[in-house]
């Protein structure tokens, strides 16, 4: 507990870093700094957790505004530390978070995250006016972003490959096929290939963000849930790395029973709300999980 204490501590070291070099190259451009994920709404653990930063920016919105975003955001992550590389920056304008006009970095469950635990950190409140991302939306953004980072197997469309951060494999469903070599990529990639489907089910039937917390509640709380073990030793992974050998025949056992839970769901979700052809993707990623 002093150590994730500790840890948090340093992360809010680096939110505080990373206002101070937003003010410095924006200036009065900047309008609201606020902590979003984990170091917002609880459970941060520095051993696996990203460290969220929403900005707010004047209207209008130029190029060399998202050139200044990108450029503090490098420079902070060179800093060094694990906490500095995990550091994500998601960014826009009152017209762009309104829904009045396109750019900045806000994909809607991430607005949904400033919406409803954005923690102030610098300037003033702006969020009074801000679109409320609905659930089809919410399905539909949730369900392309999985596919981005969870569901490649080397070949996901162009329209989605912007997406995908650096440095990822480009075989995710090798991963979860593979425990052992899903284990060997560490704790973080570990516990977000286990939860993020948990969080994506919560969202979807809430409307909610869905924390690991929540999410994993409310999985839990379902009696035909399948993957209950492996939830729970995930969200406590989260704060100690596991036993190799437990963990790869704990994956072997539950992990794709889990992912056919969600796909199964959200293929139904994504049919019923017109999209199509992302519910086909899901199928054949299901497809390929099975094969």
């Amino acid at each position: 507990m002093r150590g994730q204490q500790a840890g948090t501590e340093q992360g809010e070291a680096v939110l505080a870093q990373a206002v101070a070099a937003y003010q410095a190259a924006l200036g009065s451009r900047l309008i609201a700094a606020y902590a979003l994920g984990s170091l917002a709404h609880g459970g941060f653990s520095p051993l696996v957790s990203d460290v969220d930063l929403g900005l707010i920016l004047r209207d209008p919105l130029w190029l060399k505004h998202r050139l200044t975003v990108r450029t503090v955001a490098r420079g902070i992550r060179a800093d060094g530390s694990a906490l500095h590389r995990r550091l994500s920056v998601f960014w826009g304008t009152p017209a762009t978070l309104q829904g009045r006009a396109r750019g900045g970095r806000f994909p809607p469950l991430d607005r949904l995250d400033l919406l409803e635990y954005g923690r102030l950190l610098a300037g003033r409140d702006a969020r009074e006016d801000m679109a409320r991302p609905g659930p089809d939306e919410l399905l539909v953004a949730g369900a392309e972003f999985a596919l981005s980072t969870l569901g490649r197997s080397g070949n996901l469309p162009d329209r989605l490959r912007g997406r995908v951060r650096p440095g990822r494999p480009d075989d995710a469903v090798g991963e979860i096929r593979a425990p052992s070599r899903l284990v060997s990529r560490g704790p973080s990639r570990l516990t977000k290939v286990v939860l993020f489907p948990v969080r994506f089910l919560f969202t979807a039937a809430t409307g909610r963000v869905g924390t690991n917390a929540l999410a994993a509640e409310h999985h839990l709380a379902n009696p035909h849930a399948p993957a209950t073990r492996l939830v729970t030793a995930a969200l406590a992974w989260r704060l100690e790395p596991p036993d190799r050998d437990e963990a790869v025949a704990l994956l072997r056992r539950e992990l794709i029973p889990l992912y056919v839970h969600y796909l199964d769901d959200h293929i139904t979700r994504l049919r019923a709300v017109g999209s199509h052809r992302l519910a086909g993707s899901f199928r054949r990623w299901r497809d390929r999980l099975l094969a």
